[in-house]
C-alpha cells in the first residue's frame, strides 16, 4: 500500500513535469519549423493542462498576465 503511494507521488512529481516540458519544447520547436498549427497548439494546450495537474504554475514572461 505504501509503495503504491510512493508510485504515484514519483509520478506525480517527477514524470508528468517532465513530460509537460518535452511537450512544450516539440511544440515550441515545431513552431518555430512550420509556424503554429493546430498540432503545436494542442502541445501547448496539453502541457498546460499536466502542469496543472502537477500543482506547478507556468512561469509568466510578464507580471500583469
Amino acid at each position: 500500500m505504501i509503495g503504491k503511494a510512493i508510485g504515484r507521488w514519483a509520478l506525480i512529481a517527477i514524470a508528468v513535469p517532465l513530460v509537460a516540458a518535452g511537450a512544450r519544447q516539440i511544440g515550441n520547436a515545431v513552431e518555430q519549423r512550420r509556424g503554429s498549427s493546430r498540432a503545436t497548439r494542442i502541445l501547448h494546450r496539453g502541457a498546460d493542462t499536466l502542469q496543472r495537474l502537477s500543482g506547478r504554475k507556468r512561469r509568466r514572461r510578464f507580471s500583469f498576465r
